[in-house]
Protein backbone atom coordinates (compact mmCIF):
# COMPACT_ATOMS: atom_id res chain seq x y z
CA UNK A 1 0.00 0.00 0.00
CA UNK A 2 1.56 3.32 -1.17
CA UNK A 3 2.01 6.25 1.55
CA UNK A 4 0.89 9.05 -0.11
CA UNK A 5 0.73 11.39 3.40
CA UNK A 6 4.46 11.71 2.43
CA UNK A 7 4.02 13.35 -0.68
CA UNK A 8 6.70 16.71 -0.54
CA UNK A 9 4.13 18.61 -2.81
CA UNK A 10 1.09 18.02 -0.20
CA UNK A 11 0.18 21.63 1.52
CA UNK A 12 -2.45 21.70 4.56
CA UNK A 13 -5.25 24.60 5.41
CA UNK A 14 -4.35 24.03 8.49
CA UNK A 15 -1.36 27.36 8.99
CA UNK A 16 2.44 25.70 9.16
CA UNK A 17 4.83 28.45 10.45
CA UNK A 18 8.10 28.31 8.67
CA UNK A 19 10.45 25.72 10.50
CA UNK A 20 7.54 24.03 11.57
CA UNK A 21 8.75 20.23 13.15
CA UNK A 22 5.05 19.26 12.20
CA UNK A 23 3.76 19.73 8.61
CA UNK A 24 1.46 18.13 6.85
CA UNK A 25 3.96 15.14 5.97
CA UNK A 26 4.84 14.45 9.78
CA UNK A 27 1.18 13.18 11.08
CA UNK A 28 3.09 12.01 14.58
CA UNK A 29 0.80 10.83 17.36
CA UNK A 30 -0.19 11.57 20.97
CA UNK A 31 -2.43 11.57 23.80
CA UNK A 32 -3.50 14.38 24.99
CA UNK A 33 -6.37 16.42 27.66
CA UNK A 34 -8.83 18.83 25.69
CA UNK A 35 -10.08 22.03 26.97
CA UNK A 36 -13.36 20.41 27.93
CA UNK A 37 -11.28 17.87 30.19
CA UNK A 38 -11.26 14.69 28.17
CA UNK A 39 -8.54 12.27 27.06
CA UNK A 40 -8.24 11.87 23.88
CA UNK A 41 -5.75 10.32 20.80
CA UNK A 42 -4.80 13.06 18.21
CA UNK A 43 -2.52 14.20 15.80
CA UNK A 44 -0.55 17.60 15.26
CA UNK A 45 -0.36 20.02 11.83
CA UNK A 46 1.66 23.19 12.68
CA UNK A 47 0.59 24.69 15.73
CA UNK A 48 -3.08 23.13 15.68
CA UNK A 49 -3.92 19.94 18.00
CA UNK A 50 -6.45 17.41 16.13
CA UNK A 51 -8.83 15.23 18.03
CA UNK A 52 -8.79 11.95 16.19
CA UNK A 53 -11.37 10.35 18.68
CA UNK A 54 -14.19 13.40 17.60
CA UNK A 55 -12.48 13.29 13.99
CA UNK A 56 -13.70 9.51 14.02
CA UNK A 57 -17.01 9.92 15.64
CA UNK A 58 -17.90 12.22 12.58
CA UNK A 59 -17.59 9.73 10.16
CA UNK A 60 -14.29 11.03 8.95
CA UNK A 61 -12.34 7.34 9.13
CA UNK A 62 -15.45 5.21 7.90
CA UNK A 63 -13.81 3.53 5.29
CA UNK A 64 -11.13 2.40 7.45
CA UNK A 65 -11.61 -1.02 9.64
CA UNK A 66 -11.34 0.64 13.15
CA UNK A 67 -13.23 0.10 16.64
CA UNK A 68 -15.50 2.41 17.34
CA UNK A 69 -13.21 3.54 20.54
CA UNK A 70 -9.72 3.14 18.71
CA UNK A 71 -8.75 6.48 19.24
CA UNK A 72 -11.19 7.01 22.36
CA UNK A 73 -8.65 5.91 25.10
CA UNK A 74 -5.73 7.40 27.09
CA UNK A 75 -2.94 5.01 25.12
CA UNK A 76 -1.95 4.39 21.57
CA UNK A 77 -1.40 0.63 22.74
CA UNK A 78 -4.73 -0.22 20.88
CA UNK A 79 -4.15 1.59 17.68
CA UNK A 80 -0.04 0.38 17.99
CA UNK A 81 -1.36 -3.35 17.95
CA UNK A 82 -3.31 -2.75 15.06
CA UNK A 83 -0.02 -2.72 12.95
CA UNK A 84 1.43 -1.08 10.24
CA UNK A 85 -1.44 -1.68 7.59
CA UNK A 86 -3.95 0.07 9.72
CA UNK A 87 -1.15 3.36 10.63
CA UNK A 88 -0.34 3.71 7.16
CA UNK A 89 -4.04 3.91 6.21
CA UNK A 90 -5.37 6.61 8.91
CA UNK A 91 -2.06 8.85 8.12
CA UNK A 92 -2.82 8.90 4.55
CA UNK A 93 -6.41 9.87 5.41
CA UNK A 94 -5.53 12.23 7.51
CA UNK A 95 -3.16 14.16 4.81
CA UNK A 96 -6.54 13.99 2.79
CA UNK A 97 -8.47 15.06 5.17
CA UNK A 98 -6.10 18.29 5.95
CA UNK A 99 -5.04 18.64 2.56
CA UNK A 100 -5.98 22.32 0.93
CA UNK A 101 -8.00 21.02 -2.10
CA UNK A 102 -9.99 18.94 0.44
CA UNK A 103 -12.81 21.77 1.90
CA UNK A 104 -14.77 18.72 3.39
CA UNK A 105 -14.09 19.41 6.74
CA UNK A 106 -12.25 23.12 6.00
CA UNK A 107 -15.90 24.40 5.26
CA UNK A 108 -17.50 22.67 7.79
CA UNK A 109 -17.13 25.33 10.87
CA UNK A 110 -19.03 23.05 13.07
CA UNK A 111 -17.00 20.30 12.93
CA UNK A 112 -14.06 22.18 13.01
CA UNK A 113 -14.90 23.46 16.77
CA UNK A 114 -15.39 19.89 17.58
CA UNK A 115 -12.00 18.93 16.26
CA UNK A 116 -8.98 21.35 16.48
CA UNK A 117 -7.73 23.00 19.32
CA UNK A 118 -4.90 25.46 19.98
CA UNK A 119 -2.06 24.16 21.80
CA UNK A 120 -2.40 26.45 24.81
CA UNK A 121 -6.03 24.36 25.06
CA UNK A 122 -4.09 20.96 25.14
CA UNK A 123 -1.90 18.98 27.49
CA UNK A 124 0.39 16.53 26.50
CA UNK A 125 0.28 13.22 28.26
CA UNK A 126 2.59 10.04 27.98
CA UNK A 127 1.50 8.12 24.57
CA UNK A 128 1.81 4.73 25.30
CA UNK A 129 1.41 2.61 28.52
CA UNK A 130 5.23 1.77 28.51
CA UNK A 131 5.00 -2.14 29.62
CA UNK A 132 8.80 -2.79 29.25
CA UNK A 133 11.74 -0.32 28.38
CA UNK A 134 15.07 -1.55 27.18
CA UNK A 135 18.21 0.67 27.09
CA UNK A 136 20.75 0.15 24.76
CA UNK A 137 24.38 1.35 24.54
CA UNK A 138 25.07 1.68 20.71
CA UNK A 139 27.19 4.26 20.13
CA UNK A 140 30.85 3.70 19.54
CA UNK A 141 32.07 7.34 20.34
CA UNK A 142 29.76 7.02 23.65
CA UNK A 143 31.40 3.63 24.58
CA UNK A 144 34.92 4.77 23.98
CA UNK A 145 34.38 8.24 26.18
CA UNK A 146 33.42 6.34 28.89
CA UNK A 147 35.61 3.15 28.63
CA UNK A 148 38.45 6.05 28.01
CA UNK A 149 37.32 7.62 31.35
CA UNK A 150 36.97 4.30 33.84
CA UNK A 151 38.62 2.17 32.37
CA UNK A 152 42.07 1.24 29.92
CA UNK A 153 42.16 4.09 27.03
CA UNK A 154 43.94 1.02 25.08
CA UNK A 155 40.70 -0.95 25.46
CA UNK A 156 37.78 1.23 25.83
CA UNK A 157 35.63 -1.02 24.62
CA UNK A 158 34.55 -4.61 26.26
CA UNK A 159 35.31 -7.03 23.77
CA UNK A 160 31.45 -7.88 23.89
CA UNK A 161 30.77 -4.39 22.10
CA UNK A 162 31.75 -5.06 18.58
CA UNK A 163 29.78 -7.92 18.09
CA UNK A 164 26.15 -7.53 20.15
CA UNK A 165 24.24 -4.62 20.82
CA UNK A 166 24.70 -4.33 24.08
CA UNK A 167 21.64 -2.88 26.80
CA UNK A 168 19.84 -3.38 29.58
CA UNK A 169 15.76 -3.49 31.25
CA UNK A 170 15.22 -0.52 33.10
CA UNK A 171 12.01 0.64 34.93
CA UNK A 172 9.11 1.76 32.64
CA UNK A 173 7.39 3.33 35.55
CA UNK A 174 9.77 6.09 36.17
CA UNK A 175 9.24 7.57 31.93
CA UNK A 176 7.56 11.07 32.05
CA UNK A 177 6.22 13.07 29.40
CA UNK A 178 8.25 16.73 28.97
CA UNK A 179 7.56 19.14 30.92
CA UNK A 180 7.11 16.63 34.05
CA UNK A 181 9.70 18.06 36.87
CA UNK A 182 12.79 15.70 38.01
CA UNK A 183 13.71 15.35 42.01
CA UNK A 184 17.61 14.94 42.16
CA UNK A 185 17.51 11.24 43.83
CA UNK A 186 19.68 10.35 46.52
CA UNK A 187 21.58 6.81 46.58
CA UNK A 188 24.92 5.74 48.21
CA UNK A 189 28.24 6.60 46.37
CA UNK A 190 31.36 5.72 47.48
CA UNK A 191 33.72 9.13 47.96
CA UNK A 192 37.28 8.93 46.10
CA UNK A 193 39.10 9.53 49.49
CA UNK A 194 36.72 7.42 51.18
CA UNK A 195 36.36 3.40 52.66
CA UNK A 196 33.43 3.10 52.95
CA UNK A 197 30.09 4.33 51.13
CA UNK A 198 28.23 7.37 51.78
CA UNK A 199 24.02 7.70 51.27
CA UNK A 200 22.30 10.97 50.28
CA UNK A 201 21.93 13.51 47.12
CA UNK A 202 23.59 12.80 43.49
CA UNK A 203 26.16 15.34 43.09
CA UNK A 204 26.50 14.28 39.78
CA UNK A 205 23.23 14.51 37.97
CA UNK A 206 23.29 13.90 34.46
CA UNK A 207 21.39 13.71 31.25
CA UNK A 208 21.75 11.34 28.03
CA UNK A 209 20.67 12.28 24.41
CA UNK A 210 18.68 9.32 23.25
CA UNK A 211 16.02 8.78 20.77
CA UNK A 212 13.75 5.51 21.64
CA UNK A 213 11.14 3.64 19.53
CA UNK A 214 8.18 2.42 20.33
CA UNK A 215 6.85 -1.44 19.27
CA UNK A 216 3.78 -3.05 18.25
CA UNK A 217 3.04 -6.78 18.92
CA UNK A 218 5.87 -8.41 17.79
CA UNK A 219 6.30 -11.83 18.15
CA UNK A 220 5.11 -14.98 20.58
CA UNK A 221 7.21 -16.24 23.38
CA UNK A 222 9.93 -18.03 22.15
CA UNK A 223 9.84 -16.91 18.81
CA UNK A 224 12.77 -14.62 17.06
CA UNK A 225 12.14 -11.59 14.93
CA UNK A 226 13.92 -11.88 11.66
CA UNK A 227 16.35 -8.57 10.72
CA UNK A 228 14.42 -7.98 7.46
CA UNK A 229 11.23 -7.43 9.10
CA UNK A 230 12.25 -6.11 12.42
CA UNK A 231 10.94 -2.38 10.79
CA UNK A 232 7.65 -3.66 10.49
CA UNK A 233 7.16 -3.90 14.03
CA UNK A 234 8.52 -0.22 14.87
CA UNK A 235 5.57 2.09 15.16
CA UNK A 236 8.05 5.54 15.65
CA UNK A 237 10.45 7.29 17.09
CA UNK A 238 10.45 10.09 20.24
CA UNK A 239 12.93 11.98 22.28
CA UNK A 240 14.47 10.84 25.05
CA UNK A 241 16.03 11.59 28.08
CA UNK A 242 17.21 8.62 30.20
CA UNK A 243 18.32 11.00 33.23
CA UNK A 244 21.44 9.41 35.11
CA UNK A 245 23.29 9.98 38.58
CA UNK A 246 26.77 9.52 37.41
CA UNK A 247 28.14 8.96 41.02
CA UNK A 248 25.80 6.37 42.19
CA UNK A 249 26.18 4.72 39.17
CA UNK A 250 29.64 4.49 39.59
CA UNK A 251 29.20 2.76 43.00
CA UNK A 252 26.34 0.39 42.01
CA UNK A 253 26.90 -1.07 38.54
CA UNK A 254 29.36 -3.77 39.03
CA UNK A 255 28.66 -7.00 38.52
CA UNK A 256 25.07 -6.12 37.14
CA UNK A 257 24.63 -2.40 35.52
CA UNK A 258 22.24 0.06 36.16
CA UNK A 259 20.15 0.27 38.57
CA UNK A 260 19.70 3.58 41.18
CA UNK A 261 21.13 5.72 38.90
CA UNK A 262 19.25 5.35 36.09
CA UNK A 263 15.91 4.18 37.10
CA UNK A 264 14.59 7.51 39.30
CA UNK A 265 13.59 9.28 35.78
CA UNK A 266 13.72 9.02 32.05
CA UNK A 267 11.83 11.79 29.93
CA UNK A 268 10.35 11.44 26.74
CA UNK A 269 8.40 13.88 24.04
CA UNK A 270 4.73 13.25 23.44
CA UNK A 271 4.56 12.70 20.44
CA UNK A 272 5.70 10.10 18.12
CA UNK A 273 6.56 10.74 14.92
CA UNK A 274 6.09 7.52 12.20
CA UNK A 275 8.80 4.83 10.63
CA UNK A 276 6.81 6.22 7.11
CA UNK A 277 7.13 9.56 8.09
CA UNK A 278 10.88 9.23 8.73
CA UNK A 279 11.01 7.19 5.64
CA UNK A 280 12.98 10.30 3.39
CA UNK A 281 15.59 10.45 5.41
CA UNK A 282 17.02 6.78 5.44
CA UNK A 283 21.16 7.19 5.48
CA UNK A 284 23.63 4.44 5.69
CA UNK A 285 25.41 3.70 9.65
CA UNK A 286 28.99 3.74 10.39
CA UNK A 287 30.92 0.77 8.45
CA UNK A 288 30.68 -2.26 11.59
CA UNK A 289 33.82 -4.08 11.76
CA UNK A 290 34.49 -7.19 12.39
CA UNK A 291 31.05 -8.55 10.47
CA UNK A 292 28.48 -8.59 12.62
CA UNK A 293 26.70 -12.60 12.82
CA UNK A 294 24.53 -13.58 10.24
CA UNK A 295 21.02 -13.07 12.40
CA UNK A 296 22.90 -9.60 12.06
CA UNK A 297 23.45 -8.92 8.90
CA UNK A 298 21.07 -6.78 7.19
CA UNK A 299 20.23 -5.30 3.33
CA UNK A 300 19.56 -1.35 2.66
CA UNK A 301 20.24 1.91 4.84
CA UNK A 302 18.46 1.69 8.37
CA UNK A 303 19.19 4.40 10.13
CA UNK A 304 17.90 7.87 10.01
CA UNK A 305 19.59 11.51 9.63
CA UNK A 306 18.24 13.26 12.70
CA UNK A 307 19.83 16.31 13.94
CA UNK A 308 19.73 16.72 17.66
CA UNK A 309 20.26 19.29 20.45
CA UNK A 310 20.39 20.12 23.53
CA UNK A 311 19.79 23.66 25.95
CA UNK A 312 20.78 23.39 29.14
CA UNK A 313 18.58 26.57 30.94
CA UNK A 314 19.62 27.97 34.69
CA UNK A 315 16.32 28.91 36.43
CA UNK A 316 14.73 31.94 34.87
CA UNK A 317 18.15 32.50 32.56
CA UNK A 318 18.39 32.07 29.15
CA UNK A 319 19.27 28.94 27.44
CA UNK A 320 22.53 27.47 26.20
CA UNK A 321 22.93 25.21 23.82
CA UNK A 322 25.57 22.61 24.55
CA UNK A 323 25.92 19.93 22.43
CA UNK A 324 24.84 19.50 18.73
CA UNK A 325 24.48 15.71 17.36
CA UNK A 326 22.61 12.97 14.94
CA UNK A 327 21.27 9.80 15.39
CA UNK A 328 23.14 8.74 12.31
CA UNK A 329 26.39 8.23 14.51
CA UNK A 330 24.74 4.95 15.93
CA UNK A 331 26.83 2.19 15.27
CA UNK A 332 23.70 -0.80 15.86
CA UNK A 333 20.81 0.55 14.39
CA UNK A 334 16.84 -0.29 15.62
CA UNK A 335 16.31 -3.71 13.30
CA UNK A 336 19.78 -4.62 14.79
CA UNK A 337 18.27 -3.86 18.16
CA UNK A 338 14.95 -5.63 17.42
CA UNK A 339 16.50 -8.90 16.22
CA UNK A 340 18.79 -9.13 19.04
CA UNK A 341 16.54 -8.17 21.72
CA UNK A 342 14.32 -11.35 20.41
CA UNK A 343 16.78 -13.92 19.38
CA UNK A 344 16.47 -15.54 22.78
CA UNK A 345 12.92 -15.73 21.82
CA UNK A 346 12.24 -12.56 24.15
CA UNK A 347 8.52 -11.74 23.47
CA UNK A 348 7.75 -7.56 22.47
CA UNK A 349 4.09 -5.81 23.04
CA UNK A 350 2.52 -3.15 21.78
CA UNK A 351 3.53 0.07 23.45
CA UNK A 352 7.03 -1.17 25.03
CA UNK A 353 9.98 1.01 24.64
CA UNK A 354 13.41 0.76 23.24
CA UNK A 355 16.20 3.34 24.41
CA UNK A 356 19.18 3.72 21.72
CA UNK A 357 21.77 4.52 24.59
CA UNK A 358 23.59 8.11 24.58
CA UNK A 359 24.21 9.25 21.00
CA UNK A 360 27.24 11.23 20.66
CA UNK A 361 29.40 12.15 17.81
CA UNK A 362 33.31 12.19 17.07
CA UNK A 363 33.68 16.00 18.26
CA UNK A 364 33.65 16.98 21.55
CA UNK A 365 30.48 19.66 20.61
CA UNK A 366 28.71 16.18 19.17
CA UNK A 367 28.65 14.23 22.78
CA UNK A 368 25.32 13.30 24.24
CA UNK A 369 26.35 13.61 28.17
CA UNK A 370 27.66 15.98 30.52
CA UNK A 371 29.85 12.89 31.86
CA UNK A 372 31.82 13.63 28.39
CA UNK A 373 31.34 17.37 27.35
CA UNK A 374 32.91 18.53 30.85
CA UNK A 375 34.61 15.15 30.93
CA UNK A 376 34.14 14.00 33.86
CA UNK A 377 34.10 17.79 35.20
CA UNK A 378 37.40 18.62 34.32
CA UNK A 379 36.37 20.84 31.35
CA UNK A 380 33.07 23.12 32.40
CA UNK A 381 30.82 24.33 30.01
CA UNK A 382 30.52 28.09 29.71
CA UNK A 383 26.98 29.24 30.25
CA UNK A 384 25.17 32.38 28.41
CA UNK A 385 24.95 33.83 31.72
CA UNK A 386 28.64 33.62 32.72
CA UNK A 387 28.61 30.61 34.75
CA UNK A 388 29.74 27.44 34.76
CA UNK A 389 28.61 23.99 34.54
CA UNK A 390 30.81 19.99 35.37
CA UNK A 391 26.82 18.68 35.79
CA UNK A 392 23.58 19.23 36.24
CA UNK A 393 22.54 22.09 38.90
CA UNK A 394 19.15 22.09 40.88
CA UNK A 395 16.67 24.41 39.03
CA UNK A 396 18.54 24.00 36.08
CA UNK A 397 16.48 22.64 32.98
CA UNK A 398 17.15 20.30 30.06
CA UNK A 399 15.61 20.70 26.51
CA UNK A 400 16.41 18.26 23.50
CA UNK A 401 15.15 18.74 19.89
CA UNK A 402 15.17 16.65 17.01
CA UNK A 403 13.87 16.91 13.46
CA UNK A 404 15.21 15.66 9.61
CA UNK A 405 15.15 18.04 6.38
CA UNK A 406 16.09 17.91 3.16
CA UNK A 407 15.27 20.80 0.17
CA UNK A 408 11.29 20.16 0.58
CA UNK A 409 10.16 18.77 3.92
CA UNK A 410 11.89 19.35 7.40
CA UNK A 411 9.85 16.59 9.82
CA UNK A 412 10.76 17.16 13.39
CA UNK A 413 9.78 15.91 17.19
CA UNK A 414 9.10 18.94 18.79
CA UNK A 415 10.89 18.70 22.09
CA UNK A 416 11.66 17.02 25.51
CA UNK A 417 11.93 19.34 28.53
CA UNK A 418 12.36 19.20 31.87
CA UNK A 419 13.24 20.51 35.13
CA UNK A 420 15.41 19.33 37.75
CA UNK A 421 14.10 19.88 41.37
CA UNK A 422 16.18 19.22 44.61
CA UNK A 423 16.39 16.17 45.95
CA UNK A 424 11.97 15.32 47.10
CA UNK A 425 11.60 16.38 50.88
CA UNK A 426 8.40 14.92 52.49
CA UNK A 427 6.27 17.25 54.18
CA UNK A 428 5.87 16.51 57.80
CA UNK A 429 2.25 16.03 58.91
CA UNK A 430 1.56 17.85 62.43
CA UNK A 431 -0.08 15.86 64.85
Amino acid sequence: MPDTANNPNRKSWISVPTDSDFPIQNIPFGVFLTRDDVITIGTRIGDIAIDLGALHQLGYFNEIPLTDDIFLQDTLNDFISDGKKTWRLVRNRIAEIFDVKNETLKNNEEHRKIVLFTLDEIEMQLPVQIGDYTDFYSSKEHATNVGTMFRDPDNALLPNWLHIPVGYHGRSSSIVPSGIPIHRPKGQTMPADASEPVFGPSKLVDFELEMAFITTDANLLGEPIPIEEAEDYIFGMVLFNDWSARDIQKWEYVPLGPFLAKNFASSVSPWIVTLDALEPFRTDGPKQDPKPLSYLNYKGKKSFDINLEVDLSPENGAPTTITKSNFKYMYWNMSQQLAHHTINGCKVNSGDMMGSGTISGSTPDSYGSMLELTWKGEKPIKMSDGTERKFINDGDTVTMRGYCKNDKVRIGFGEVSNKLLPPFNPKKVKK
